[in-house]
C-alpha cells in the first residue's frame, strides 16, 4: 500500500491507496515543529480506524513546498513505516517536459497538478488551485507543463484587507446572501467584493490564458474552495478535489522506489 503526504503551506493531507483505490484520506494543519513522533501517533491512530496498521504501507511518497516540514515527514516514512520515502523534485522522470525558464524552481504541487490533469482528463488544460495562493497551470496537449500564474490566495487576501483597515472587519469566505453583487452593509459589501472580485480574477485569467495560447482549453479546479466558487462561475469543467495527491500516485509510480537510509535517524534533509 501507498502512502502519499501532500505537505502544504497551510495543511498536510496523509492518504493511502491499495493499488485500486483510496483507502483512507486525512488533514492536519502546517506545522513546522511538528514532530515526527506526533505524526505518527495521529496517522497510526487513523489508519486504524479504518482497518489498517502501519504494516500495510510498502512504499511511500512526499510532496512538499515547505522546505522545512521535509525532515519530520522522511523519519516518520523511515521510523514508523519502515520505508524510504520518494521526495517529489523536477528532478524525477515526470513524463512531460518542464517548459519553463528554470524548471528547478517551479512549485511540486503544480507540477503534481499538471500530471494528475493530463493523466485524467487530457489536454490542452488549465489547472485552478485554490489554496494558500491561487496558481493557474497550464498543460500542453501533449502533457508538457507550460508555465502559469500566481495570485494571492483568497484567504490572504481578506485577512489584508482586515489587517491594513482598522474598521474593517475579519469576514468569512463565503457567496454573497442571494448572490447579489451590491452590499447593503459592510460585511455584506466586503462578503461581495471578496467572492465576486475572484470570480473576476478566474474568467479574466482564464480568458487571456486561452487567447494567449490560441487554442480551445479545458479548466479544472481543486483546491478547497474550488466548489465554493463553481457556485458563481461557470467556466470549471471539472472539480477534482483529489489532484494532487493522484498526482503524487502517479509519480511514485513512474519512478524507481528509493532503498531505505541505513541511518534512518541522522540523515541530512536533502
Amino acid at each position: 500500500m501507498l502512502l502519499v503526504v501532500d505537505a502544504g503551506n497551510t495543511n498536510v493531507v496523509f492518504a493511502v491507496h491499495d493499488g485500486e483505490k483510496w483507502r483512507g484520506s486525512w488533514r492536519i494543519s502546517m506545522q513546522t515543529q511538528r514532530t515526527c513522533d506526533e505524526y505518527a501517533v495521529w496517522l497510526r491512530t487513523l489508519l486504524e480506524i479504518e482497518g489498517l496498521s502501519a504494516v500495510n504501507v510498502t512504499h511511500a511518497v512526499i510532496g512538499t513546498v515547505v522546505p522545512a516540514a521535509l525532515y519530520h515527514l522522511r523519519q516518520l516514512s523511515r521510523r514508523y513505516f519502515d520505508v524510504e520515502p520518494l521526495i517529489a523534485s523536477p528532478r524525477l522522470d515526470w513524463g512531460f517536459r518542464i517548459a519553463l525558464d528554470n524548471p528547478g524552481e517551479v512549485g511540486v504541487d503544480r507540477l503534481l497538478n499538471g500530471l494528475a490533469a493530463h493523466r485524467m482528463y487530457g489536454g490542452p488544460l488549465i489547472v485552478i488551485d485554490f489554496g494558500t495562493a491561487t496558481t493557474f497551470d497550464v498543460v500542453g496537449e501533449d502533457g508538457s507543463y507550460q508555465g502559469g500564474v500566481i495570485a494571492p490566495g483568497i484567504n490572504l487576501s481578506v485577512e489584508a484587507l482586515h489587517s491594513a483597515a482598522a474598521r474593517l472587519p475579519r469576514i468569512g469566505v463565503g457567496r454573497p446572501e442571494g448572490g447579489l453583487v451590491i452590499g447593503k452593509n459592510t460585511n455584506a459589501a466586503m462578503r461581495s467584493g471578496v467572492f465576486w472580485g475572484y470570480i473576476g480574477l478566474v474568467e479574466g485569467i482564464v480568458e487571456r490564458i486561452r487567447r494567449e495560447f490560441g487554442a480551445p482549453m479545458k479548466v479544472l479546479a481543486t483546491g478547497g474552495l474550488a466548489p465554493l466558487f463553481s457556485e458563481g462561475t461557470g467556466v470549471f469543467e471539472h472539480i477534482d478535489s483529489q489532484l494532487t495527491i493522484n498526482g503524487l500516485r502517479f509519480l511514485a509510480a513512474r519512478n524507481p522506489e528509493p532503498d531505505l537510509s541505513h541511518d534512518k535517524d541522522h540523515s541530512a534533509e536533502g
